[in-house]
This record gives C-alpha cells, structure tokens and sequence, in this order.
C-alpha cells in the first residue's frame, strides 16, 4: 500500500439509509474535497473538528446533495493524517457519485483496512488495537463488543508492557555481565536470573492460558440439543433461543432434518442445534435426520441431552447419554419436570421448557460446561486484557517456550551469551503483538480482512 498519497472510500455500509458517510485522509485531503464540493462563500477556513455546509454539484454545477463536511486536523484524526468527512444522504447512487468525482480530483480508493493501518503506522494505535477494531466491527454480541472496545483501548498492550520491560532489564542486565566479563564481575548469578525469569514467565503463561476463555468470547461454541422423539427438545430449543424458531407437536418426528440458529448466552454467541428425535427411523427421510443428530453430537462442543422426566427412563436414553458422553462434553435435562416425575435421572438438571422451570440454572449450567469454571451470573468476568486472537496465543505460547529454555540453560550453567540468545527469542513474538517487529506480510494479512473504508 502506498502510504503517502491520500486516499478516499465510503465508511457506511452498502444499501440505502439515512446517511452515507465518505472518508478522505492524506495530505491532499482539503485540497480535494473542495474540487468537488461547492462552499458557500467560496474556500472554506477549515477549522479542525468543526463542521460545514457544503453543496455536491453535477457537472452543470446543478445541486445533487447538501452534505455536512467534518475536517479533524493532523495528528489529531483517526489516522493521524489531515481527514475529511463528507456526510451525505444515504443513497448509493449519491455516495458513489461523489467518490468518483473525489478520485478524479486526486484521491484513489482506499485498500481494505488502509485507514487503520495508516492510523498503525502513525503511532496512533498498536496492533493489538487494531485487531481490536476489526473485532468490534464484527462482533455479534454486546459483550463481544465491550471485550473488543477494552482491547482497542489498549488493555491487552498494558498488560504485555509490564512483561516487557521485565524482560528488557533482564536482558540489559545480562549484556552488563558479558561486557564486564574481563573484569571478573559477576553481574547476573544464576539465582538473580532465575528469580527474574519467574514473574515474566508467569505473566506470560496466564495470558496465554486465557485464550481458552478468549477463543469462546471471540468465537462462541456449538451447543446440539439430542434425545428421543417427543421429550420437548424442539421446546427447549425454542427456550433457550427466546423464540418460536422450530416447529413443535405433540407427533413424533417432527424435526426430520437440523435447525439451527445462534443465541447469546453470557454474552457469548453459542449456535444452537435442534436434532431429529433418535429412534429406529420410519423412513428414508427420518433415518437421515438422525444420522445428521450423531453426527451433530460428534462435532458440536457441547451436547444437551433431553429426556422425558413424566417417563421411566428408557433404554434408548441412557444410550444416548452413553454415546454423548463418549463424543465430549455433555449435560443432562429432565423436561416436563411441571409434571409428575416417575423416575429421578441423576446428575440431570430437572427444567420445564413450558413453563420455564429451570431454564435459569440451565444456561448456568451450559457456561459453567463449557468454560470449565463456575460462572455465577451466567458470565464470565475477567480481569481486562485476556486475549481473544489466535495469532496472539501461538506467539506468547512461542515467547514462552523460549523463557523455558532460558530458564533451563541458567539452571545448567550454560553461559549468559547462549541464556541470551533465549531471551530475545522469547522478546521477538512479544514484538510481533505489539507490532514493533512485525512483517509486512502478518500486516497485510491482518489488514486485508477489514471492510472498506475502515
């Protein structure tokens, strides 16, 4: 990407809305717009972060919008560079229109992503807040937005900083040993480099650690719902979604085929999946669908098993939980529990997907499954900056490997020069989060998924 010209896209999404909004930034970034735009009164004075009235013409200098133009002088703009806004009416033939006459008057059209990566490369953000951008953009939950808004605020940067600095002073102090190695002065003895390692590699395992937790925020999880013909696992579903999605009778093998849809529980996306009742199949039709139930069991990452609490237990249910069980993690829930129970199923969560008995101590339960801890509200809350980026996860585990042979080269005596050489492997992927040493292919490949205009 060329970096030095000034660019142009549009910033809202395709479609028709009330407002369309035009990005410019660069150093032509006023010089252009007014070749394009009609101000009252002739050049306007530009005053940073204040905005005008301005008139888009044709090219018979007839009026074809009246647009609201923003100006935020460098370095104090999204990218650092000189930006103009341009708010127009909604309408794609407008805002195309007025992006084509910007591109003739000097602009090009902005790469995926150029604007954040312009900001990136101004020292406006880090890396990690850029990625945090994107992740914002696309989140689907609120709380996915509210993770994505602390990361661009910087909460995984600070808790790497620490690290860092830790790092870099065990670091400079072993160059002060080898540089004083003549003289015979032990600067760094084993014991004062191995009590040094300890915190770092601890903040560097807890933070990989949390992408466990990270990854399901990012990504959310799969959640199939299985049982017989008939013990409400279409109500459930229905449940647990908050709305009338599947189809629900009282004839069994209703569901023939998987319905899914995606929900927010804890804030966490989780796809949820209504299965064909299994039982000896009918027909071709019904035989398929529940070979489509196993194989949603088998790839799902956590299955709900659903039984009749009105019903003895049947054969068939407790081979389902056996196979559930066998496929990963699963849970039980006893519907109907409104009625009058035969038989208690242990460890099942007794609910009632009519009336919305237990469907509470349900969803606590589906988190506390999945995360692997205790989530007393349903939601995980962490300490800020847990990491939600893959990329960020295979560098600390890298970062973290090298500390370890670190750690193992001091314990055998191994001279400091080779402990070194350790220690700035385990420096280099903490660098390539925060950006300092990243190249241009990881920027490229972290820049292209972003939308245009963004």
């Amino acid at each position: 990407m060329r970096t030095g010209d000034t660019i142009a896209a549009i910033s809202t999404p395709l479609g028709r809305g009330g407002i369309g909004l035009i990005r410019v930034s660069g150093p032509d970034a006023r010089a252009i717009a007014e070749r394009v735009l009609r101000f009252p009164g002739g050049s306007p004075e530009w005053k940073p972060w204040s905005a005008a009235l301005a008139i888009l013409p044709d090219a018979d200098d007839h009026a074809v919008d009246q647009v609201v133009v923003t100006y935020f002088a460098a370095p104090r703009s999204y990218t650092a560079e000189d930006v103009v806004e341009i708010a127009c009416h909604g309408s794609p033939v407008v805002l195309r229109y007025a992006l084509e006459g910007l591109c003739q008057a000097g602009a090009r059209l902005a790469e995926p992503g150029e604007f954040t990566l312009r900001a990136y490369l101004n020292g406006r953000i880090d890396l990690p807040q850029a990625e945090a951008i994107r992740d914002l953009i696309e989140a689907t939950t609120l709380y996915q937005a509210r993770v994505a808004a602390q990361q661009a605020e910087g909460s995984v940067s600070r808790r790497l900083k620490p690290v860092k600095e830790q790092l870099l002073e065990l670091v400079a102090l072993l160059e002060a040993g080898i540089d004083f190695a003549e003289d015979d002065i032990s600067v760094a003895p084993a014991e004062e480099i191995l009590r040094r390692l300890e915190p770092i590699e601890s903040a560097i395992a807890d933070l990989t650690a949390s992408f466990a937790y990270g990854k399901l925020v990012h990504e959310g999880f799969t959640l199939a719902i299985v049982g017989r013909p008939n013990v409400g696992k279409s109500s459930l579903f229905n449940r647990l979604l908050e709305q009338d999605r599947a189809i629900v009778t009282a004839i069994p093998g209703t569901t023939r085929d998987v319905v899914s849809e995606t929900a927010s529980l804890g804030g966490i996306p989780v796809k949820l999946l209504d299965t064909a009742g299994v039982r000896i199949g009918q027909d071709v039709v019904e035989s398929l669908g529940i070979a489509r139930s196993y194989q949603a069991m088998a790839d799902a990452d956590l299955t709900l098993v659903v039984v009749d609490a009105s019903q003895r237990l049947a054969p068939e249910d407790e081979a389902l939980i056996r196979r559930a069980r066998q496929d990963g993690k699963t849970l039980v829930a006893a519907n109907k529990s409104d009625l009058a129970p035969q038989v208690e199923v242990p460890g099942a969560l007794p609910v009632s997907a009519l009336t919305g008995a237990g469907i509470e101590p349900l969803r606590h339960a589906i988190m506390e499954t999945i995360v692997g801890i205790n989530v007393p509200d349903g939601r995980l809350e962490q300490e800020g900056g847990f990491i939600t980026s893959l990329r960020h996860e295979q560098l600390l585990r890298e970062s973290g490997e090298a500390l370890a042979q670190a750690r193992t080269a001091t314990t055998v005596g191994i001279p400091h020069e080779m402990v070194l050489l350790d220690l700035y492997a385990a420096l280099r992927p903490i660098d390539a989060i925060t950006g300092a040493t990243t190249a241009d292919d990881i920027l490229n490949r972290i820049f292209s998924t972003f939308c245009i205009g963004k």
